[in-house]
């Protein structure tokens, strides 16, 4: 959100949106007017345990039911092809293990499909078929739109960073989601005419929203220097 902060500043149109797991939330909620503060705002006043509730599903570990009803709250789209500016939301097939772009259906379903982390969260079913976290095959989803687009800026929010010493389970699903990603993220930057990932965001994890303010202000940071040394 810091980062699209920054390009609102620098009076950078945007005309399609497209991201996979927490990219394609703000997305959504961006796209349906929301400005980056006010999406600040919904998510800094939460706590990770309101988002989900414990379980043993065959899937992962836990529901995210306060997920899904904070997303029914905000968003008054109901179906994907509906939002006022084009989203485009990555999502993986677990069963036939492949990447699908998702342009429409019902919204929530497709969001939480595409955020929903390997182990942690329970994958969420559309037509029949599990998905889970757009990020496994595609955390950043450049090609579905580079042909539609004069200008890419793509985010990267994972940055892999030194590994420390463990301190939770949850620390070693992270770690484990970050280096499935990684090889692919360097390949994919000659895709975008600006690329950026704020460095500083090593420092926090996943689900760290009591720091949502610093992380915000890390993101729009790196894009203000960003765009400071590019032809935006």
């Amino acid at each position: 959100m810091g980062v699209l902060q920054a390009l609102i500043e620098h009076k950078i149109s945007i005309n399609i949106i497209s991201g996979a797991s927490a990219g394609a939330l703000a997305g959504a909620l961006f796209s349906e007017g929301y400005s980056p503060f006010e999406i600040l705002d919904i998510f800094s006043k939460k706590k990770f345990y309101e988002f989900v509730r414990i379980s043993f599903p065959r899937s992962g570990f836990l529901k995210v039911d306060g997920l899904k009803k904070l997303l029914n709250k905000h968003l008054k789209t109901k179906r994907l092809e509906e939002l006022p500016v084009p989203l485009v939301v990555s999502a993986t097939n677990f069963r036939e293990g492949k990447i699908e772009y998702f342009e429409s259906g019902q919204l929530i379903d497709v969001l939480i499909a595409s955020s929903s982390i390997p182990f942690l969260f329970e994958m969420q079913k559309i037509d029949g078929i599990p998905y889970t976290d757009g990020g496994v095959m595609d955390n950043l989803p450049i090609e579905p739109i580079r042909s539609r687009c004069r200008n890419i800026i793509a985010v990267h929010v994972n940055p892999l960073g030194q590994y420390e010493t463990v301190k939770n389970p949850l620390q070693i699903i992270e770690r484990t989601f970050h280096l499935a990603v990684a090889s692919a993220i360097q390949r994919k930057k000659s895709l975008a005419d600006l690329f950026i990932e704020p460095q500083g965001l090593t420092e926090y994890g996943l689900l760290d929203l009591r720091k949502a303010k610093t992380i915000f202000q890390i993101g729009y940071d790196s894009a203000k220097e960003g765009l400071s040394n590019s032809k935006f």
